[in-house]
């Protein structure tokens, strides 16, 4: 599929200013911004089959002067498999219980997304996030938002932050319990994802941007089979 800017005018596209990057040190950053005035989730939908992605209230893509290290990647639900690993860790996490909810403030929620990012994340800016601040980047005015609760009894596990897309779902972002990083619950959030969008008839989930050189990104293209977006297409790698 070749797809194309073009096809979605009037929508303005802004370009940010060179800031630090966020997957590979030591190197400068570019984003292509939709215009947060002219987005609704259809075309929020549109863009992603561009290889945009949302957060908060912003869609961005990468635009790097002489980098294009990330790319957009996607698995193909229906046709996806579970490796052995990815075997494990689902029967390993079938005594969670998934809740659904609407984008809300909740501070048990805001607790345990704060403990995640000190533990995991430390350094990268977020951990001190308030819970204004929290809020405004799971979700969006406009976006077609769900939470997905992952609990063993009354404990919560993990959150999902996930966007239903016109022929997909978008996996924004997903916190845990760091304790119980031994379940693999990130690998398990996508794995069920994946389950639902099958459920749900979808195609794609969209996992955000593959670094090759970033370590912390290895994960994704464990799922497969899956597309990465490259000069304009998406092309079948996995």
């Amino acid at each position: 599929m070749n797809a194309r800017l073009d096809s979605l005018r009037p929508l303005r596209l802004l370009l940010s200013t060179e800031h630090g990057c966020s997957y590979l040190p030591g190197r400068s950053a570019r984003h292509l911004v939709a215009d947060p005035l002219l987005v609704d989730n259809q075309v929020y939908s549109h863009l992603a089959t561009l290889g945009f992605r949302r957060s908060g209230d912003h869609i961005y893509r990468p635009h790097c002067s002489g980098c294009k290290a990330c790319l957009s990647l996607r698995v193909r639900a229906q046709a996806f498999r579970l490796d052995r690993s990815q075997r494990r860790t689902w029967k390993r996490n079938q005594d969670l219980q998934v809740y659904r909810l609407r984008p809300v403030f909740e501070f048990e929620h805001y607790h345990l997304f704060s403990r995640y990012l000190q533990a995991r994340h430390p350094g990268g800016g977020m951990e001190d996030s308030s819970p204004e601040s929290y809020l405004s980047f799971i979700t969006a005015g406009w976006s077609d938002t769900v939470l997905y609760e992952f609990r063993r009894d009354a404990d919560l596990l993990a959150v999902a932050i996930v966007d239903r897309l016109d022929a997909g779902l978008s996996a924004v972002y997903t916190f845990f319990d760091p304790a119980e990083a031994a379940r693999s619950p990130g690998t398990y959030a996508i794995l069920w994802q994946l389950a639902e969008a099958r459920r749900l008839g979808l195609e794609w989930v969209y996992l955000g941007y593959w670094v090759q050189e970033c370590p912390k990104m290895a994960y994704k293209v464990k799922f497969r089979p899956h597309q990465v977006f490259v000069g304009g297409r998406w092309i079948e790698v996995g």
